[in-house]
């Protein structure tokens, strides 16, 4: 049975700019086709070929779990049905389509952007990552799902190699499944006098034998690994990664301007959260930051909780950088979704207070440990407080994050063809609505 959504009344973020009155068709777990009821003729629609809506095969058309189609938790304000949003109920003339199962969806005042892309994210939902264990992984999945997050990279953080080859065991199985893009490395390979939340004593240099054992336990289904490029064995294991495919980031560095441009040239990509956890910008001696910000082959990470930068920083690097090479990251662990409280980070005790994540103690005792931060959250913060167009901000949020992953013609962006991955903002940047692959993991309801 063709199953076929229609969304229509909001205004839609397209690749090439903002409809003000669009409408969003999607069948089965693809988009179908945008319009703008307003002005686009019939013959103008962006619509999919043929062969496009075609049901994808089982393993892409996987729905999540009953228990994802919940709202969040009632505190959860951001997630409050939306009030101006009319679903047509079953047997009016919005349902009876020529389709079986067709559902309107009229969302006047609101926005339709494309599910979100977080390329590091260590856990939500009390539940991390690291943990090794499936149902973990799944509740800090769900989590972020809810909050718009439609695709993600496990991240894992510094422990013992076989630790780290038995938690990628874990989570390639979830990627296999298509509940995950792939993992991320960060750590153990990182410098020692920029290690933040990661247990010093398990820090080592990048040994191109150990990063190929991680890639290796991965199965195919590394994509990132987060490493100091200055430390003994770096530039090769830049270069190793390169050529097997897997994204090298640099990060957790203590590398000099002249180091970084070395790491770039030898095929790193992604500078992880630019300007945290490495050495300041300074006027005689610029550092990675400047480095890896003028470097157009450089896509840049950037945590957007007021916490981890100020915003002129923020603005800084968003202007000079631009949205085509910016990607928002949370970089949450566990916390991310819940209250103020004590949740473990690998093999680290964090405590959480006012939402900000902490080393409770040890040698980093103080430190910053990732957020607690949801990408819906961060793409308001970008909008209403940053002062971001809203275009913009939603590349920084999906279309560049896929693009770096290189899931584009997949991901990232609605066009028909692709993926029916979307989230439903209302007119004060409040999250409403999440679909992925044409499910609602959160529903419009009526006020």
């Amino acid at each position: 049975m063709v199953q076929r959504t229609v969304l229509t009344g909001a205004r839609v973020v397209l690749p090439d700019g903002v409809v003000d009155n669009g409408r969003v068709t999607v069948e089965n777990t693809r988009i179908l086709s945008v319009e703008d009821t307003r002005t686009a003729p019939a013959e103008d629609a962006r619509t999919a070929p043929a062969e496009d809506t075609r049901t994808a095969p089982a393993e892409d058309a996987r729905t999540a779990p009953a228990e994802d189609t919940r709202t969040a938790s009632a505190e959860d304000t951001r997630t409050a049905p939306a009030g101006n949003a009319r679903t047509a109920p079953a047997g009016t003339a919005a349902d009876q389509g020529s389709h079986a199962g067709e559902r309107a969806f009229d969302l006047p005042g609101c926005w339709i952007v494309p599910g979100f892309v977080d390329l590091h994210v260590h856990g939500g939902g009390g539940a991390s990552f690291s943990a090794g264990a499936p149902e973990e992984a799944l509740t800090a999945i769900r989590t972020h799902r809810r909050h718009g997050t439609t695709t993600m990279l496990a991240s894992t953080v510094t422990g013992d190699l076989d630790d780290l080859a038995r938690q990628a065991a874990v989570l390639s199985e979830l990627v296999e499944q298509g509940e995950l893009a792939g993992i991320h490395f960060e750590g153990p390979f990182i410098s020692p006098h920029r290690c933040g939340a990661h247990q010093p004593s398990l820090l080592r240099a990048p040994d191109p034998a150990d990063v190929r054992k991680l890639v290796d336990a991965a199965r195919g289904t590394a994509r990132m690994m987060t490493l100091a490029p200055e430390l003994p064995g770096g530039l090769e294991s830049v270069r190793l990664l390169a050529d097997s495919g897997v994204l090298a980031a640099v990060g957790h560095t203590d590398s000099t301007y002249e180091a970084a441009l070395e790491a770039v040239d030898a095929g790193a990509t992604v500078a992880t959260h630019l300007f945290n956890a490495m050495p300041p910008l300074l006027h005689r001696a610029p550092g990675p930051i400047a480095a890896l910000l003028e470097d157009e082959r450089i896509t840049i990470e950037l945590i957007n909780d007021g916490t981890h930068l100020h915003p002129a920083m923020l603005q800084l690097a968003f202007h000079r950088a631009g949205a085509d090479r910016v990607a928002f990251i949370t970089d949450a662990m566990g916390a991310a979704g819940m209250r103020d409280g004590r949740y473990p980070l690998g093999p680290m005790e964090v405590e959480v207070k006012d939402g900000v994540a902490r080393i409770s103690d040890g040698p980093t005792a103080g430190s910053i440990a990732g957020s607690t931060l949801t990408l819906d959250r961060a793409f308001r913060r970008a909008v209403m407080i940053d002062g971001l167009g809203v275009a913009e901000a939603v590349r920084a949020l999906s279309a560049t994050p896929a693009r770096v992953l290189g899931i584009a013609d997949r991901v990232g962006s609605l066009e028909a063809g692709k993926d029916a991955d979307l989230v439903v903002f209302d007119e004060d940047f409040r999250l409403r609505g999440v679909m992925r692959r044409g499910d609602w993991v959160i529903r419009p309801e009526l006020g």
